[in-house]
C-alpha cells in the first residue's frame, strides 16, 4: 500500500512538472505553429530556417493565456495518472507474483512470461484511463481556436457522451495500444539481446550495466514507435468540433490507418518528436525572409 502511494505522488508530481512541455508538444503535433520561423544553424554549422523551440512556444502561450494557462488540461491528466497507476498495480497482482529470482541475465522464457504480464497490465490501465487521455488533449487543443468546449472534467464528458456517444472517449485508442505493445516488446526485446550477446558477463559492474542497456534500448523502442503516439492524438481530436481538429485546419480522417497514410505520404511522422532544432513542417508557409539563408 505504501509502495501504491509513493508511485501515484511521484507520478503526480512528474505529470505536473511535464505539464507545460506536454501542452506545447501537443500543439506541435497538430501542427500548430503560431511563430514564424527564425534563421538559425543546425548541427554542422549550416544556416537553416527554423521554428522556434520549446522556451519560445511556451512564452507565446503564457503571453495569451498567462503562466497558468501553460497547465491546462492538467485536471483530467492527472486523473488519469493516478487511475493508471492504480489499475497497474492492481492487474499486476491478480496477475500474482512476476519473476522472483534475480537472476543478472534472465532466460528467454522469462523474457516472455514477464513482458506478456506488464503488456496485460499496461494496456488494461492504457484502456480504463483513455476517456481522461481524449479529454486532456482536447482540452489543449482548444487553444487553437479560442474555444471553451472541453473547460471543465464533468461537462467535457457530458459533450462528448452527447455529441459521439461511448466511442468517443475511445479515440486515437488502437494506435495508442498498439505504440505501447510495440515498445514494450521492442524493449525488452532489445535489452536481452544486448545483455546476454554484447555485454560480458564477468564485469564487476554488470548489473549497473544492464540497468542502463535497459534505458537506452526503452529510449530506442520510443523512437521507433513515436507515430503510433502521433497519430493517436491526431485521432483523439479529429472532427470533433474543435478549430485545431477540423477542415480547413485539419482534414478529417476516415480513419487512424487513413491518417498514418497522410502524414507519410507528407513526410510528417516526427512532427513534435523534437522540441529543439525543429524544422520547418510540410506544406507550411510562414514569412521567413530566404534570402538571408543565402
Amino acid at each position: 500500500m505504501a509502495d501504491a502511494a509513493s508511485q501515484v505522488l511521484l507520478g503526480s508530481g512528474l505529470t505536473i512538472l511535464s505539464q507545460p512541455l506536454m501542452y506545447v508538444k501537443v500543439l506541435i503535433q497538430v501542427g500548430y505553429e503560431p511563430l514564424p520561423p527564425t534563421i538559425g544553424r543546425n548541427i554542422f554549422g549550416r544556416q537553416v530556417c527554423q521554428l522556434p523551440g520549446l522556451f519560445c512556444y511556451a512564452q507565446h502561450i503564457a503571453s495569451i493565456d498567462g503562466k497558468r494557462g501553460l497547465f491546462t488540461g492538467l485536471t483530467p491528466r492527472l486523473c488519469s495518472g493516478v487511475l493508471g497507476t492504480v489499475v497497474h498495480g492492481k492487474v499486476l497482482q491478480d496477475l500474482g507474483p512476476g519473476n522472483v529470482q534475480k537472476e543478472v541475465t534472465p532466460s528467454f522464457d522469462q523474457v516472455i512470461k514477464e513482458t506478456t504480464r506488464e503488456m496485460m497490465a499496461r494496456s488494461a490501465a492504457t484502456l480504463i484511463t483513455h476517456p481522461f487521455h481524449v479529454i486532456t488533449l482536447r482540452s489543449m487543443v482548444q487553444f487553437i481556436g479560442r474555444e471553451s468546449k472541453y473547460c471543465g472534467l464533468y461537462d467535457s464528458i457530458v459533450t462528448i457522451y452527447r455529441e459521439e456517444g461511448i466511442l468517443g472517449f475511445f479515440a486515437g485508442l488502437i494506435p495508442r495500444l498498439l505504440g505501447d505493445i510495440i515498445s514494450l516488446w521492442l524493449c525488452n526485446s532489445l535489452a536481452y539481446l544486448v545483455n546476454t550477446y554484447a555485454l560480458d558477463s564477468g564485469v564487476s559492474t554488470m548489473s549497473e550495466m544492464k540497468s542502463y542497456s535497459q534505458a537506452v534500448t526503452g529510449f530506442f523502442a520510443s523512437m521507433l514507435t513515436y507515430p503510433f503516439v502521433l497519430v493517436s492524438n491526431l485521432m483523439a481530436v479529429n472532427n470533433c468540433g474543435l478549430a485545431g481538429g477540423s477542415p480547413p485546419y485539419s482534414p478529417v480522417y476516415t480513419s487512424w490507418i487513413d491518417c498514418w497514410c497522410m502524414l507519410q505520404k507528407e513526410g510528417n511522422m516526427s512532427r513534435g518528436n523534437s522540441l529543439f532544432f525543429r524544422k520547418v513542417p510540410f506544406g507550411k508557409t510562414y514569412c521567413c525572409d530566404l534570402r538571408m539563408l543565402i
